[in-house]
């Protein structure tokens, strides 16, 4: 009998063992699946792959594209995605079939054609291919992204695209069937160790149970104790006992084995696949419309065209990254000095490093980013804004100032704050608008907002050179304004419940004679700006001002103060 069981066990667990490493090795089910787009696919400007592709099946996957000459890669969110594609005409692959061998697509008419990507500042990254790209379509950061393709936007992009993702297929019986063959083949080789040492194992029985031999007392004992007596050449009772417990116990390690297995495989299915709305669903509120590496791209764009430009003084240069007051304040400047050696040119803009950023989460546009930097030439931070006016367009610097002497940025301003309207009053000190008006009453030489608004380096820079203007020009009447131009501020909630607003101001000084033939005279800057240097009847002075002011929480006792400020000139004229 224990041979007959030793051998069971050994064969069942010879079994088992062929069973779990086959389902390792050659039985073991393919690593990956594999989809294609049909090759009928029709042929469109733009190839959008949808935000669920890439989780299909569970994990992120490998895109094999080949097209026919040089095409672009982008990668965006969905709903930025959405909106730079608009009105073209485009494929996008949002499936598979249900034997995951075919990916599905959907056509969309529209414009044929559309701006190349390459490079576009809605997108997180972009790359550029020539016949052939390999892409593993991983994350650039939190958050749902989609692939958008293209050629140069009016040829078809490219759509022999194969999609490759890991299987997830499990063997989750493979683990327990080795180690419970082994189990069961070890419990054998055990049983028929055990045969070959056990009583009645070769050894033969010694006297005559009739003559009275000396064992027939002991057999005799043992009865009496409720022992039956050892039969020659069978085991004892306590060694069969010995055997069930071997035997279930190495069938109740293999059940539980095979049970854990199964409870493993029950609790780790692939991740369901994303429903078609949620592709189109807009991205969280916490996600910012700029990624830090996207931001560091643009910044160094930015700083690239802008020296460009300065080193030849040639506005135009500047166009395509610069505008509104920047832009002015540049391209004047560059005017001045042609004709003025003594002119300073502006601050260099740097991209480089990069001290702190404001980005916001709001999806629409324009939008709107602050940056801190200070790189080569900056003698203090530089504050730099920009914006972006629609998907398709590039964020340009719209304003550049620098911090001034003893002032900090906001700590309490992160990337991700909450961009608000500038009338937004609900648990400030004062509206964003209102405390513009505050500072270009402060800075015209008004006291309604000095015990608001305390003295600094700009503030007394700019009286100062007011009360200047009046010294030096004693036979004109002088007047000075600061004003708001129209909705080109931004401003942005802090952490500790106040604001900081960032804005252009018009600063202009205008002057006419006190007596009939009197006459006003500008400076060499102006006179190259208006085209002479006196003034018969009037004259009129024009700067821009770029400021950065902190609105205090509702309730606080801190003040308004200004961050950053400067001006410079972009107009004169003389009569």
């Amino acid at each position: 009998m224990r041979v007959k069981t030793a051998a069971a066990l050994v064969l069942l667990g010879l079994i088992a063992l062929v069973a779990g490493i086959g389902q390792l090795t050659f039985w073991a089910p393919p690593k990956t699946v594999t989809a294609t787009l049909p090759a009928d696919t029709k042929a469109a400007p733009l190839t959008v792959l949808d935000t669920k592709l890439r989780d299909l099946r569970g994990g992120e996957a490998d895109v094999s594209i080949k097209g026919d000459g040089n095409f672009v890669l982008a990668v965006g969110r969905p709903d930025d995605v959405s909106a730079w594609v608009g009105k073209t005409a485009h494929t996008t692959i949002d499936g598979a079939s249900s034997d995951g061998k075919m990916l599905t697509a959907t056509s969309t008419d529209g414009d044929p054609t559309a701006p190349s990507p390459a490079g576009a500042d809605t997108f997180a990254t972009t790359q550029s291919a020539s016949g052939s790209l390999d892409y593993h379509w991983d994350l650039p950061g939190d958050g749902d992204w989609q692939i958008v393709l293209a050629t140069d936007g009016t040829k078809p992009a490219p759509t022999d695209i194969t999609i490759t993702w890991p299987s997830n297929e499990t063997t989750p019986w493979a683990v327990p069937l080795v180690v419970g063959g082994a189990i069961l083949l070890a419990g054998g080789i055990v049983l028929l160790v055990l045969r070959r040492r056990g009583p009645g194992a070769g050894r033969p029985v010694e006297g005559n149970p009739a003559e009275g031999h000396p064992a027939e007392g002991a057999n005799a004992a043992e009865a009496q104790a409720g022992h039956a007596p050892d039969q020659p050449g069978a085991p004892h009772t306590a060694e069969r006992r010995t055997v069930g417990r071997t035997a279930a116990a190495a069938a109740a390690v293999v059940l539980s084995l095979i049970a854990g297995g199964t409870a493993a495989h029950a609790t780790t299915p692939p991740s369901p696949s994303a429903s078609p709305s949620d592709s189109a669903a807009a991205p969280a509120p916490q996600d910012k419309v700029l990624i830090d590496e996207q931001l560091q791209r643009i910044l160094d764009q930015v700083g690239t065209a802008v020296a460009a430009a300065d080193q030849a003084k040639d506005p135009k240069q500047l166009e395509p990254r610069v505008a509104e007051s920047a832009l002015q304040a540049r391209t004047q400047n560059y005017k001045i000095r042609a004709s003025v050696a003594t002119m300073a040119a502006l601050s260099p803009i740097r991209g480089t490093r990069l001290l702190t950023s404001v980005v916001p989460t709001q999806r629409t546009w324009p939008r709107t980013v602050m940056a801190v930097t200070q790189g080569e030439g900056n003698s203090t931070p530089q504050i730099l804004t920009l914006r972006q006016d629609n998907a398709r367009a590039n964020y340009r610097l719209v304003e550049a100032a620098p911090l001034l002497p003893g002032s900090t940025f906001p700590n309490a301003l992160k990337a991700g704050a909450q961009q608000i309207p500038l009338d937004f009053k609900t648990g400030l000190a004062f509206s964003p608008i209102d405390a513009l008006h505050g500072l270009s009453d402060r800075l015209s030489g008004g006291d309604g907002w000095k015990d608001k608004i305390p003295d600094n380096a700009y503030i007394k820079d700019t009286v100062g050179y007011e009360q200047d203007v009046i010294k030096s020009t004693p036979n004109g009447d002088m007047k000075f304004a600061h004003n708001t131009t129209g909705n080109d501020a931004a401003a942005y909630r802090t952490a500790d419940g106040g604001a900081v607003v960032v804005a252009p101001l018009e600063f202009a000084i205008t002057g006419t004679p006190k007596a009939t033939g009197d006459k006003l005279t500008v400076n060499d800057d102006a006179a190259a700006l208006a085209g002479g240097k006196e003034a018969k009847t009037s004259m009129t002075l024009k700067f821009l001002e770029s400021v950065v002011l902190y609105i205090p929480p509702a309730g606080s006792k801190e003040s308004l103060w200004l961050v950053a400020g400067t001006r410079n000139l972009v107009g004169a004229s003389v009569s």
